[in-house]
């Protein structure tokens, strides 16, 4: 069913919105992808204030032309294209890159807008293996006690040598 002029006006002025208000944005391919796994992948978003919007690629590739955000955008290649975003910089893309490696026939990420500009498939992958904020706190506060913990191995074991 063809839609008419004034959705597409509506589907380009959302796509525009959520192209110059989210942190991150992913262009990701999908095929073959059953409901339920669709909604798996939406739940998983979602959780994360994130979520994903399926367009036509040519309202797409509008959209993007209209966002003048610098860099070469992503090629946007065959089958239905969808449209991940969320106000977390990591997210969107964290979230894709887990789903995909599920699910590796049915969708793949095509690129993104990160920190203001376009990003090609290798380096929005790259960004999707950065780990989550909690992580790397987690990870910094271990380097931080690291050599405190190593300090008191090494002061109980003088106080063993000292008392045996």
């Amino acid at each position: 069913m063809a839609i008419t002029k004034a959705q597409k006006e509506g589907i380009n002025n959302k796509l525009s919105t959520l192209l110059a208000d989210s942190a991150t944005t992913v262009f990701l391919s999908f095929k073959g992808l059953p409901v339920e796994k669709n909604n798996t992948l939406r739940k998983a978003l979602k959780a994360n204030d994130a979520d994903y919007y399926v367009a036509k690629k040519t309202l797409i590739k509008r959209a993007m032309d209209a966002s003048q955000v610098p860099g070469t955008q992503p090629d946007l290649g065959d089958g239905m294209v969808a449209v991940a975003y969320g106000s977390d910089p990591m997210a969107p893309a964290r979230e894709v890159f887990s789903f995909s490696k599920e699910h590796q026939d049915t969708i793949e990420i095509m690129g993104g807008i990160f920190e203001g500009t376009f990003k090609t498939r290798e380096e929005m992958m790259e960004i999707a293996t950065i780990p989550g904020m909690d992580t790397l706190r987690g990870m910094f506060a271990n380097v931080i006690n690291s050599p405190l913990a190593r300090f008191a191995v090494v002061l109980n074991q003088v106080a063993e040598t000292k008392t045996s």
